[in-house]
């Protein structure tokens, strides 16, 4: 097993929270998927976080948390359209919900009376 410090990577994000990780990867990716704890990268590395664990691709750079015990939760970007498309193909099958907050459907028509919302 090998350090992925090794590899070329770049800081985004250092010492933050996961949820500050998970907004930052959101609004700077052209995709985002959303990914269990555990997930593994690169062979050898297995994302940790508090999930919905959120991965995203700009370009042909990956984004995601690491986690240095001791030093905190960053974010990284590493150039891999290996793992790019690896992450596409696992998680093709799998819906998950954004987590950015956009106006509800309704399936019902609204009540028009004070009658009706007291029945429901």
């Amino acid at each position: 097993m090998s350090c992925i410090e090794q590899l070329k990577y770049k800081l985004y994000l250092e010492r933050t929270s996961f949820k500050e990780a998970r907004e930052y990867i959101e609004k700077n990716s052209e995709e985002v998927y959303y990914v269990d704890p555990g997930y593994k990268i690169f062979k050898d590395y297995y994302i940790i976080g508090a999930p919905p664990v959120a991965m995203g691709v700009r370009g042909k750079e990956m984004l995601f948390t690491y986690v240095k015990p001791c030093h905190g939760t960053f974010v990284m970007g590493i150039d891999s359209e290996e793992e790019i498309n690896r992450l596409r193909e696992n998680e093709k099958g799998k819906i998950k919900r954004s987590l950015k907050k956009g106006p509800k459907e309704r399936t019902e028509p609204a009540p028009s009376s004070y009658d009706e919302i007291w029945r429901r």
